[in-house]
């Protein structure tokens, strides 16, 4: 579902960025909302996928310098033995001690970001796909401000536990702790260009994804002729 916009530019970026030929529509959406499916089938169309999450986990790889910034914040602690780093302690330590959580962030968000922005750099398909799980959420990580529109993954509370336990294999107390965090579906909709609800099989999604894949097409070429 696409709202009405009178221009490739409807998502409104909160800090001016150099402008580029490059169309990029952020995808993200609640835990088990259907994302990596999502981006399966934009890739497939040949479109370059930029995955935040992917990107977390290198940033912070060993011997990374982001790593060595976290060592020496927080301490040896954080890493595993092997120079790796240990991160259900990481984790665990910041689930309970919510500023340890923003002095993390301050540390990875930076690094996530100009890895980011340096895979968009060369990308070679007509638009860009970045998916981020916390894409509104995490402002201050800035990777909305590289978008120029929002697709929102959307499914019921009742969908998203079924398939997070189905695939994770977690918890249902788990996965509810992690959509507490989470913005809720009104106000992560509030934030959309195109909404997909996402309550069915693949072959469903799919017939919801090729008319914005259609449209990302057409956008991609009007921003390139602004642009130019």
């Amino acid at each position: 579902m696409s709202k009405q916009s009178s221009s490739p530019y409807s998502h409104k970026p909160q800090t001016p960025q150099k402008k580029s030929k490059t169309l990029v529509v952020g995808l993200t959406g609640g835990i088990g909302s259907g994302k990596s499916a999502a981006s399966a089938w934009f890739a497939e169309q040949g479109i370059d996928i930029i995955d935040a999450d992917v990107i977390a986990h290198e940033v912070v790889a060993k011997g990374s310098n982001t790593l060595h910034k976290i060592q020496k914040k927080f301490g040896d602690w954080v890493l595993n033995s092997d120079g790796s780093m240990d991160r259900v302690a990481v984790r665990t330590h910041v689930f309970s001690h919510p500023e340890a959580l923003i002095e993390l962030e301050a540390i990875t968000h930076p690094a996530i970001r100009e890895a980011a922005k340096a895979q968009l750099a060369t990308s070679t398909s007509p638009y860009v796909i970045l998916s981020a799980p916390l894409l509104i959420e995490a402002a201050e990580a800035g990777l909305a401000n590289l978008c120029q529109r929002i697709l929102v993954m959307d499914a019921t509370e009742d969908t998203q536990i079924a398939r997070a336990s189905q695939r994770d294999e977690q918890s249902i107390q788990k996965i509810k702790a992690i959509m507490v965090n989470q913005l809720s579906r009104e106000e992560r909709n509030r934030h959309a260009d195109d909404v997909v609800l996402n309550e069915s099989d693949l072959a469903a999604l799919y017939v919801q994804l090729a008319p914005l894949h259609q449209e990302y097409l057409k956008l991609a070429q009007q921003l390139k002729y602004a642009v130019d």
